[in-house]
């Protein structure tokens, strides 16, 4: 899903939207520990520093991407490019394989018929979960809003 952009201009140049200068912003979930593993591994991936990592806790998330809705930060992991093109969800994970060296390994199952799909679901289904999945006592403040519509 892309969500409109918003581009703010300081002293007359375009602001990038990466803090750290690289052209790809995760925003994830900072209060679960699988996700945590999950953007370590990431991270590890990331040979060719494409991307910045950043926990929807961050207060810099809502004056840096303004044009994302607070509730799709607690629905999914965000994934901003060049520009200001957002993805989110499957399509967020899909994107990062295009983006990660070897990613190609796994990213041709998306191309597989009805797998997009398939794969949405299931992280639809991670997403609203992903408390069981490890995280412990910390992870008393969830979400409010987990529910999707398409169940």
């Amino acid at each position: 899903m892309s969500f409109p952009v918003v581009r703010f201009v300081f002293g007359g140049q375009e602001a990038q939207g990466a803090g750290s200068g690289r052209p790809y912003t995760v925003v994830w979930d900072g209060t679960c520990k699988t996700c945590r593993k999950l953007v370590t591994l990431l991270e590890k991936w990331d040979t060719g520093k494409q991307l910045e990592t950043l926990p929807s806790q961050n207060t810099s998330v809502f004056s840096r991407f303004p044009w994302i809705p607070a509730e799709a930060y607690a629905e999914a992991v965000q994934l901003i490019g060049p520009g200001g093109q957002t993805w989110q969800g499957a399509g967020a994970i899909e994107k990062l394989l295009e983006i990660l060296p070897h990613g190609a390994w796994l990213g041709w199952v998306f191309d597989l018929p009805y797998m997009g799909t398939a794969l949405d679901r299931f992280y639809r289904w991670f997403a609203r979960n992903r408390y069981r999945f490890g995280c412990g006592e910390h992870c008393q403040s969830r979400p409010v809003k987990l529910e999707f519509g398409d169940q």
